[in-house]
């Protein structure tokens, strides 16, 4: 196929850019990388124009390198991290660094919106509890910390958002990254008025909430000249990161659940109606998918405890490579590391415990244990944590009969395998994981007409690599287990919490 679709997904260290054809052919994908401001304990901030700079040097780079034809491009999708938030003035122009998805300083307005809510309220209105992570949180820490700024605020927008706003010059968003605000009401798919009342956010700051497939805008003149594309090209609604993947996944179907493993872990999967756990453990978002919507456990130190254990190994090793070391040896240990357990709460949990003062641990602990236990038994601590979110979306009555591993975790054929003991289910790489880019190019591709539907336009380009079946034996030592890992939170709740204390006495 001649016909070209871009796929830009505006990550938290980079913007990736990536160029598809219709039949999800991938001619060339490239990073380019940005920094993450802290400026206090807990913070994390990004200037928006570092979002947009990123883009021009990476679609330039994709030209250069003769995968991106401008002529080519029929369409243009956007993805990226969620949650954050971008503060603009009448004129478009950035009031403040965007706040992030992982910032933490929105402890007591968490608190504060589910007082003046009510818990019951806002999880029927929104889907979700009040998380520090969420947008609506950090729109009312600006009016409680930095009154000048909310009163210069006209506009707030999700980072893949502004970078439409740069790309098209319209104010708009899709209904599934505006799920993640805490200002939308999931169940109905659109801005929920009594959230935005209740914590006196204005809702004509907010930009219209399109289907993830409907164009939105057209690439302007100026953007277009910036950018060495044509002006005119279709700009859908995207996606947050994890609808995307989602989609790049094939996540679109029944009994199709999505297993992530990056620096935080995933479990992802469709639904055809809204469905609210009344107690907020998993998440639930408008789907990508227009019609469907779905639910998202998270756990916020997956590939993270991995890379932990490889970082504070690293200086003692003096090797780079800790994480392929680290893999090597966990193949040298039996199925559930000689009774070593790892809880992976290193940065808190979200679902099932939402609790940012729970602590990881290793238990069991014996003199016999070597780096080979430790490191598998951090994979298998990370997807016992995975299976919390499964059991969770099972107990909601959502089918499972496959799992699909992208992200770095499913590079990984030792941890494929554990998954697939673990959670008693067949578990699929695919043959192109490009992550959230490529769903946003699919959702693209269906914008531009090259299919009628997102399903139909996954079963056309996502394309399974290989499988990997449960074990008999190693599941039922792991289920075993399992049943051992879900006792400890609760004992040692009370523990994290005080260490916590002390530690921040220190």
């Amino acid at each position: 196929m001649n016909e070209q679709l871009i796929g830009i997904d505006v990550g938290t260290s980079g913007l990736k850019a990536l160029v598809m054809d219709a039949s999800g052919i991938v001619a060339g994908t490239t990073t380019a990388r940005y920094d993450v401001l802290r400026p206090q304990p807990g913070w994390t901030e990004q200037p928006p124009q570092c979002w947009w700079d990123a883009c021009g040097q990476a679609l330039r780079t994709l030209q250069d390198g003769g995968c991106l034809r401008p002529d080519a491009v029929k369409g243009i999708g956007l993805t990226g991290q969620m949650h954050g938030s971008v503060f603009l003035d009448a004129a478009g122009e950035v009031v403040r660094p965007a706040i992030m998805w992982n910032d933490q300083r929105t402890a007591a307005e968490c608190a504060l919106i589910e007082d003046k809510i009510g818990l019951a309220r806002l999880v029927e209105l929104t889907g979700n509890r009040a998380l520090t992570g969420f947008t609506a949180p950090k729109a009312v820490w600006l009016r409680r910390n930095e009154p000048d700024n909310f009163r210069r605020t006209r506009h707030l927008l999700l980072p893949k958002d502004y970078l439409r706003l740069r790309l098209t010059g319209e104010y708009a968003t899709d209904v599934s990254d505006a799920s993640g605000t805490l200002l939308f009401d999931v169940a109905r798919r659109r801005w929920s008025e009594e959230v935005a009342r209740e914590l006196e956010i204005p809702l004509n700051w907010l930009p219209a909430a399109a289907e993830s497939t409907e164009v939105t805008s057209v690439l302007s003149e100026e953007a277009a000249m910036a950018l060495g594309l044509r002006p005119g090209v279709p700009v859908v609604g995207g996606a947050g990161d994890q609808a995307a993947g989602g989609v790049g996944s094939g996540a679109v179907e029944p009994g199709i659940v999505t297993s992530s493993v990056g620096t935080s872990g995933v479990i992802f999967a469709a639904t055809p109606r809204p469905v609210i756990d009344p107690q907020a453990r998993l998440h639930s978002f408008c789907h990508a998918s227009p019609g469907l919507w779905h639910l998202m456990g998270v756990m916020l130190s997956a590939g993270g405890s991995f890379q932990w254990l490889a970082d504070t190994l690293r200086p003692i090793a003096k090797d780079a490579a800790m994480e392929r070391i680290l893999g090597e040896l966990a193949l040298e240990s039996s199925v559930g590391s000689g009774g070593l357990l790892f809880l992976p709460y290193l940065a808190g949990e979200r679902t099932p415990h939402a609790d940012p003062r729970a602590r990881g641990a290793f238990v069991g602990l014996r003199s016999e244990h070597g780096l080979a236990e430790m490191a598998r038994s951090v994979m298998e601590g990370v997807t016992f944590g995975l299976r919390d979110s499964l059991e969770l979306m099972r107990e909601m009555g959502v089918e499972a009969r496959e799992v699909r591993a992208i992200g770095g975790g499913a590079k990984n054929p030792l941890w494929r395998q554990i998954q697939a003991d673990v959670f008693h289910l067949p578990v699929a790489s695919l043959a192109a994981d490009e992550g959230p880019a490529f769903g946003a190019a699919l959702l693209a591709a269906v914008g531009a007409g090259f299919y009628d539907s997102v399903p139909q336009a996954c079963r056309a380009t996502v394309r399974i690599d290989s499988v990997v079946e449960p074990r008999r034996e190693s599941a039922a030592l792991y289920e075993s287990l399992y049943g051992r890992y879900r006792e400890l939170y609760p004992l040692l709740r009370d523990t994290f919490h005080a260490l916590d204390d002390l530690a921040s006495q220190a």
